[in-house]
């Protein structure tokens, strides 16, 4: 009778094993930072979403044309190089409607030109943190960032930084701005935890 119950319980144990394996690593992939190769990637595949910004680099592929196709870092102007068209704006727009307009503008010297535009690295998506913190600067926003998640990023705060009076300014697409309180002792107590916002790009924490 033991001998039977072993054997019943190996059988169950290795039954399991591949399913528990298989949700371990579907775990830690969930968890896993996007790296900015990552999220241009998944940018890549929402033409119609992304918008291009500043020092994002894309990769433009003209077919059956080698010598025009170009991997090019967008320049703070918002735009890019290519050969025959020159300058042309890609700031500001989705990589559909870039690709569409190279194509227009290669026509005059390419027979229907097919113009393929990938962002390949993501670096336009940023935060800014500024004030009584480590190392403020500005900071890739390449995954999901909390407030409390960027300041660990900066380095923690200073000695004299007024923690009860951290706030966030955003930019909304209308142009408008909005201060978001943010208490860090407050925060770090498990309490006001709605303070504890999700960054947007172009974010910028103040640290008094």
């Amino acid at each position: 009778m033991k001998l039977l119950f072993t054997l019943v319980l190996c059988l169950v144990t290795v039954g399991l094993t591949p399913s528990l394996l298989a949700q371990s690593q579907m775990t830690h992939e969930s968890r896993t930072p996007l790296t900015s190769e990552a999220a241009g990637k998944q940018a890549a595949g929402r033409l119609d979403d992304y918008i291009i910004g500043s020092d994002d680099v894309l990769s433009v592929n003209v077919w059956k044309e080698p010598e025009i196709s170009r991997t090019v870092p967008v320049r703070p102007d918002g735009k890019i190089t290519l050969p025959l068209i020159g300058d042309i704006q890609a700031g500001g727009l989705t990589p559909r409607k870039l690709q569409d307009n190279i194509a227009q503008g290669l026509r005059s010297y390419v027979s229907s030109p097919e113009v393929t535009v990938i962002v390949q690295e993501v670096k336009s998506l940023k935060f800014n943190i500024v004030g009584e913190i480590t190392k403020p600067g500005s900071y890739p926003l390449s995954e999901p960032t909390t407030v409390l998640d960027a300041i660990a990023i900066g380095g923690g705060l200073r000695d004299f930084a007024k923690r009860s009076h951290i706030y966030v300014l955003r930019t909304s697409a209308d142009g408008s701005h909005s201060k978001l309180p943010f208490d860090y002792k407050e925060v770090i107590k498990g309490k006001r935890l709605s303070e504890n916002v999700e960054l947007h790009p172009g974010d910028t924490i103040v640290i008094p």
